[in-house]
């Protein structure tokens, strides 16, 4: 793709824990505030390199509570638990939208093998 991505559009739902980026490719998601909280960029989530990951547990009550621009490439998510160490560029919330099913399912799997159980999952038993 040789034009650069770039949002065109960035909501935060604060009652639904929900925000929504649209860009300039035609491309929307809505991003559950937990989504974007246990799969942050920062070192605290990540790590300090592959494999390093750390489980983030009990964040689905999480919400955020401000959004700030970073330069011309990225925003800063503030959350509601302190969490505000990680920068998400655009190619990494585009990417995070793109790989939503995937990544949540991952999650969902991670969080049962560790001996945790989210509150969505229980209803569905």
């Amino acid at each position: 793709m040789s034009e650069k991505l770039l949002p065109t559009e960035i909501t935060l739902h604060q009652r639904s824990h929900n925000l929504e980026i649209a860009f300039n490719d035609g491309e929307h998601f809505n991003l559950p505030a937990e989504y974007l909280r246990v799969y942050s960029p920062s070192a605290e989530v990540q790590g300090h390199g592959p494999g390093q990951e750390v489980l983030q547990i009990g964040k689905h009550n999480v919400n955020i509570d401000k959004i700030e621009q970073v330069g011309h490439y990225a925003i800063q998510l503030f959350f509601d638990d302190n969490h505000d160490t990680g920068i998400f560029s655009w190619e990494t919330l585009y990417k995070l939208g793109k790989e939503y099913d995937a990544n949540w399912k991952r999650y969902l799997e991670r969080l049962k093998e560790a001996g945790h159980e989210h509150p969505a999952q229980k209803h569905l038993q």
